[in-house]
């Protein structure tokens, strides 16, 4: 197991124990209908599912076919359970929220199981890098047309709300395009994963200290962990640049 899979692992075996622990779907995150028959049962096996994918994610055996698992079954939930109704509101922005999320997951887990390769495929590993890209874009563009619900969800103890959700939306966008143009990529990823931890250790985890029984809470806890673990494996997938400064060495002196 790579060492940089580990935060994803750990997130989703959280959001699997999650679903277990509350005998439900992951909310908004897994939007499934009242409706669907055996809906419980389905819950329990959805999280059963993810618990053991990320643990067999953290043994080396396994982790590949996990991590395959894992991104074919996160882009299913996208298909299934995001885009019909994204296609019935494209023009809200909550609409591509929701598909964001998760299908930055989806792209983290795609780069994980590239990375295991023992022939990794660079342009799969760059197109999942593009696919990521999109994502803190559009939740930046949240952040900004959400700007007061962003800022409600600021800690009390920090001052100026508002200007963090502003700021955090400021970050989103550039580490976005940073991902997407090229120019200061593993910077970008790497700020974003910096970001998003800061998010679930200064946010989420005392929301759910405060209200351990709170079934959203534990469920944004985890989404917020395997968010920085799928920033930090786009990260692990942009290779260093090399520094191709020649013009700023000195000329060979010539004998």
């Amino acid at each position: 197991m790579r060492a940089d899979g580990v935060i994803l692992a750990i997130g989703t075996i959280g959001y699997g124990l999650v679903c277990l622990a509350f005998g439900d779907f992951g909310l908004q995150w897994q939007p499934v209908p009242d409706w669907v028959p055996g809906r419980t049962p389905l819950a329990y096996a959805n999280g059963a599912l993810l618990a053991a994918a990320g643990a067999l994610l953290l043994w080396p055996r396994s982790s590949l076919w996990a991590a395959r698992f894992l991104a074919f079954y996160l882009l299913l939930w996208v298909l299934v359970l995001k885009l019909p109704k994204l296609v019935a509101a494209p023009a809200s922005v909550a609409a591509w929220l929701g598909p964001a999320e998760i299908l930055s997951i989806a792209a983290g887990a795609v780069t994980l199981a590239l990375l295991l390769d023992r022939t990794p495929a660079e342009r799969g590993i760059r197109i999942a890098r593009y696919a990521y890209g999109v994502c803190p874009i559009i939740f930046g563009l949240s952040h900004f047309v959400y700007a007061d619900f962003t800022a409600n969800m600021v800690p009390a103890w920090i001052p100026a709300p508002l200007f963090w959700a502003w700021a955090t939306g400021i970050g989103h966008f550039a580490a976005g395009l940073a991902i997407l143009s090229g120019v200061l990529a593993r910077l970008g990823a790497t700020l974003l994963a910096a970001m998003m931890v800061s998010f679930a250790l200064l946010l989420h985890l005392p929301r759910v200290l405060a209200d351990p029984a709170s079934h959203i809470e534990w469920t944004m806890l985890a989404v917020a962990t395997m968010l920085t673990g799928a920033a930090w494996l786009v990260r692990a997938g942009i290779k260093p640049a090399q520094a191709s400064i020649a013009w700023l060495r000195p000329a060979p002196s010539v004998p």
